[in-house]
């Protein structure tokens, strides 16, 4: 009995993958040949990979409504600051650390400078350009004295916008008393 059982069993198997690859072999013939293709008229759902350069140049375009002529433009929702020429040329472009406490977006000019002090956080700081105040906290571009840009306390109002050191020396040479700053969203 044995072997008649697995002889049923052979021939059940047998039946079965005949069955499978009859049923595969009618699927494939019937597949359009450009299933799984794009469509040469739709976008595709996800957004391409920018390249370093394209993701430098995207940077370098100034935000709508960031006024004319030579300013700092500083964007909230960007954390990051350009510096522009009279000439409508971005000169500098960089990210920023952003304060606890945001100025609203409008036009300010640079009220004051310093060239080292201690922060509000209690950091020693440099090439301190201020520009604003919100509820008696100024508000300023500085660069830490050791580099550091980390995130703010989020308990503490705080109006230092951290740039590194290199680009807070840029910022100091570029903004002068006067100079005009447009924040936006």
């Amino acid at each position: 009995m044995a072997s008649s059982s697995s002889g049923f069993v052979a021939g059940l198997t047998a039946a079965a993958i005949a069955a499978v690859g009859f049923l595969t072999y009618q699927a494939s013939a019937t597949v359009p040949d450009d299933l799984g293709k794009p469509s040469p008229s739709k976008s595709s759902a996800l957004p391409k990979s920018k390249t370093p350069a394209e993701k430098k140049d995207a940077a370098e375009v100034l935000p709508d409504d960031s006024g004319a002529g030579q300013r700092v433009v500083y964007s909230l929702d960007e954390d990051r600051v350009w510096l522009v020429g009279a000439n409508e040329k971005v000169t500098r472009t960089f990210e920023v650390t952003p304060s606890t406490v945001d100025p609203t977006p409008a036009d300010y000019t640079v009220t004051s400078r310093s060239a080292a002090v201690t922060g509000s956080d209690g950091t020693p700081i440099e090439h301190v350009v201020r520009f604003a105040t919100v509820d008696g906290v100024s508000i300023g571009f500085s660069a830490a004295v050791d580099g550091s840009t980390p995130q703010p306390d989020p308990t503490t109002k705080t109006g230092g916008i951290r740039e590194s050191r290199k680009d807070g020396k840029a910022m100091w040479e570029f903004a002068g008393i006067g100079m005009k700053v447009v924040v936006v969203e």
